[in-house]
């Protein structure tokens, strides 16, 4: 099989540039997708809130899904479902299996990667106690909720405030459970303030900071659970213990990028963000292999994932129709002080169009305080912002025009 452009993925990410790409010129495009429908993770998000940016209204994710997916339709897009890539390389080959083809050898001149990301399991943060039934990533838990129909437990305790565990908190209390607390063990939250007010302060649900599960009761299935306060080292403090009778616990403990594939590939990692290290076009390491969503960096509103994938797919039919920009010089990014990380990595200053978009996520809660961008030490843009926080992923539009063709070096920082 021949492809001229093969996007590994059909989640959000995947979709959005796959049409994109089309609207750009690339001709046969295939989609790959291992679940047995399109949409990825959006099919088990029943709950609105999305759209906003996009479609300037409000949908919930299988009905932002669903505007893709008739999109993919319309354009005349293969895809294959129920299908695994187990291998992609330098050259853009990939090998794929599925039930009914086999094993099949797929040839691309470009290769869009679009795999979303994984949830961090009980086993990656080490909490002590039997292994009973009832303990579920929150995501798992969602799943089995929305989509299979099948009931988690009754009473409820969360550990850690990311978005997937907020909105389970309120969707497990619509359904009838009772969520006993939210424990958090970073002394703010990882989730987004909408999520707070709306699914925990309007549902009376108490959001403990500074918190981790030290304890977990029960042999065959979940009977209790032990949450303790931590200290500045992250050690529990003697006397701080609360016991909740319980028989579900739910992990929202953070998200990881899915990038065995291109680790197997060859291509440069980035070890702030566990995905691939991008250009602005969102081209990997690897010519002519693109990267986008929360394979590249853990985003927190679809809409952003949308736009950043839109990016990729352009960029993919470009490579593949042969459009490059001559006499590329390469500038490098790079976070200083109250920044975790900055995508993209390095930017081709002549390909960039008429603005450059910086992603970026802060290490702390900041009030008051300014973003500053520098070329080569010296301020060109900056933006005063009330609120920063680790669980919102911040974006900047830099004009073209204000960075220059002859900087070598683009720094962000908390001021």
């Amino acid at each position: 099989m021949n492809y001229d452009i093969v996007v590994v993925g059909g989640g959000p990410a995947g979709l959005a540039a796959a049409i994109e790409s089309r609207k750009n010129g690339a001709e046969s495009i295939l989609v790959i997708e291992r679940d047995r429908e399109l949409g990825g993770i959006l099919q088990q998000c029943i709950h609105n809130g999305f759209g906003l940016v996009v479609f300037k209204e409000e949908l919930t994710g299988p009905e932002y899904a669903e505007r893709f997916i008739d999109e993919l339709s319309r354009e005349n897009i293969d895809y294959k479902l129920d299908t695994m890539v187990l291998e992609i390389n330098k050259d853009k080959q990939i090998l794929a299996m599925n039930t009914v083809d086999g094993l099949v050898n797929i040839q691309a001149k470009a290769i869009v990667l679009s795999m979303g990301c994984r949830e961090r399991t009980r086993g990656s943060i080490a909490i002590p106690g039997y292994r009973p039934a009832g303990v579920f990533n929150a995501g798992t838990a969602q799943r089995y909720l929305n989509m299979e129909g099948y009931m988690v437990g009754k009473r409820v305790v969360i550990l850690g405030s990311g978005d997937i565990g907020l909105i389970m908190a309120r969707r497990m209390t619509l359904e009838g459970a009772k969520v006993l607390v939210v424990a958090e063990l970073m002394p703010f939250s990882g989730g987004l303030t909408r999520n707070i007010v709306q699914c925990l302060d309007d549902y009376d649900i108490p959001l403990k900071l500074s918190h981790a599960v030290t304890d977990i009761k029960g042999r065959d299935r979940v009977e209790g659970v032990v949450i303790q306060k931590i200290d500045e080292n992250f050690k529990p403090i003697p006397g701080t213990e609360i016991e909740y009778e319980c028989d579900t616990l739910l992990l929202s403990v953070g998200l990881i990028p899915e990038n065995e594939l291109s680790k197997g590939a060859g291509i440069e990692m980035d070890s702030k963000t566990s995905g691939p290290v991008v250009f602005e076009s969102m081209e990997t390491s690897i010519e002519g292999i693109f990267a986008c969503g929360n394979v590249v960096h853990v985003h927190d509103i679809v809409d952003f994932v949308t736009e950043e994938s839109r990016h990729a797919g352009k960029a993919a039919a470009k490579f593949v129709l042969e459009v490059k920009a001559d006499n590329n010089k390469i500038i490098e990014t790079e976070a200083l002080s109250g920044i975790g990380y900055i995508v993209p990595q390095k930017v081709r200053i002549n390909s960039v169009d008429d603005k450059l978009s910086l992603f970026m996520r802060v290490r702390s809660v900041y009030h008051d305080a300014k973003l500053s961008v520098k070329a080569d030490g010296k301020e060109i843009y900056s933006v005063k912002k009330m609120h920063l926080a680790p669980g919102e992923m911040e974006r900047i539009d830099i004009k073209k025009e204000l960075i220059g063709e002859n900087v070598g070096k683009l720094t962000v920082e908390v001021i």
